[in-house]
């Protein structure tokens, strides 16, 4: 039987305190139940162990909330549980998200004996005002320490823009630090305003920059990588030659995943399912030996079609149309001639790949949705 390709993601949902931005499933008041949770994770990865036997997975990323919040043994035995339950590739990609105040010499030797061979690091801004506005338990100091444990490792660091007072030369002074610390790879998110979370009301308020001034931070922050020597492979992901995120990749060609742990979402043979966010849920489903998914839905061929064109849209390297007409057994630019005359200006093709323009990658969902309404 052909082998298959897929990535692993799991979901732990720790943290010492909830940023103001944050929208993820994480809980800070709940660490103590730490041990139990990851007991539930190794079991639910025996639940999938055979439907999953024919797949080689690439990567294994380690998200959150603050996976190195919680002790570092567990995550040991996570690693372990993956490779015993899982044909892990031999090099695979394992990545751990960790948070710069809760990293120690210690933890780092343990994840690195393990093989975590990838590290993405919170740092979000250097201005320490601005980390305490936002809610961060660290400084930039913790962050320097942190890179320092990090020396010669593969690491990432995040950047964000469009934060309360936040000029362009905050974000530079950000980038010039975390390339100064040893990231190879540096991702630039904007921040994105959730209803529900503190940092809605901020933008309610109009304190936040709005979306013209965002757009300037982005393109500072993006001259400053480019002439740092980072390239731009996806819309806010940027690296050093050859460092690019195996993990997001698979993500962004639409390969497949399977997540594990509260809220996690997967997609396998063209079904998109999704765990419980509830946390007591959760353990409910794993100890009465029950898959925790709630939310399952299979792709039909137009969902898939827009999937991969919206997905390679927001890559550097935009859409394989050859690779596209090949799987769909259609030809793009017959399909969806009226869409591209609507969008033809911001748009170029480049041998076998279609893609967004590079002055308007950072606006590409206004040209993505167009495909969506086509």
């Amino acid at each position: 039987m052909e082998q298959k390709h897929a990535g692993i993601y799991v979901h732990i949902p720790f943290c010492k305190r909830k940023c103001s931005y944050c929208d993820f499933t994480s809980f800070p008041d709940k660490i103590n139940l730490a041990e139990s949770y990851m007991a539930c994770i190794y079991r639910e990865m025996t639940f999938r162990r055979e439907e999953l036997k024919n797949y080689v997975f690439d990567t294994l990323y380690i998200g959150g909330g603050t996976p190195s919040v919680i002790d570092e043994s567990y995550i040991a035995m996570l690693v372990a549980s993956a490779k015993k339950n899982f044909n892990l590739a031999k090099d695979a990609e394992i990545t751990i998200e960790v948070n710069p105040g809760t990293v120690t010499e210690d933890k780092i030797d343990l994840y690195k004996k393990v093989g975590i061979n990838r590290f993405s690091v919170g740092l979000q801004t250097a201005v320490d005002s601005q980390l305490e506005d936002i809610g961060r338990i660290h400084n930039t100091q913790d962050f320097i320490d942190c890179a320092n444990l990090l020396k010669g490792c593969n690491f990432n660091a995040d950047v964000m823009i469009g934060l309360k007072g936040q000029t362009a030369d905050d974000v530079v002074n950000t980038i010039n630090l975390a390339a100064g610390c040893g990231a190879s790879h540096i991702s630039m998110y904007a921040l994105t305003p959730e209803d529900g979370t503190p940092v809605y009301t901020q933008y309610l308020n109009g304190e936040l920059p709005d979306g013209d001034e965002v757009a300037a931070l982005y393109d500072a922050g993006y001259a400053r990588l480019k002439e740092l020597g980072f390239a731009r492979y996806e819309v806010s992901n940027f690296c050093k030659k050859g460092k690019e995120s195996r993990h997001n990749l698979n993500y962004w060609r639409r390969g497949e995943y399977i997540g594990f742990g509260v809220s996690a979402s997967s997609c396998i043979n063209n079904v998109r399912f999704t765990n419980t966010f509830d946390l007591d849920e959760y353990f409910k489903c794993i100890f009465t030996d029950h898959l925790p998914v709630v939310d399952s839905e299979e792709i039909d061929l137009e969902g898939q079609k827009f999937e991969t064109i919206m997905l390679a849209l927001r890559t550097a390297e935009g859409l394989n149309t050859v690779d596209f007409n090949l799987k769909f057994a259609t030809d793009f630019y017959k399909e969806f001639a009226p869409v591209l005359q609507k969008v033809q200006e911001y748009v170029k093709t480049c041998g076998n790949f279609f893609r967004i323009k590079d002055e308007y990658l950072f606006v590409q969902n206004s040209i993505i949705l167009e495909f969506l309404n086509s």
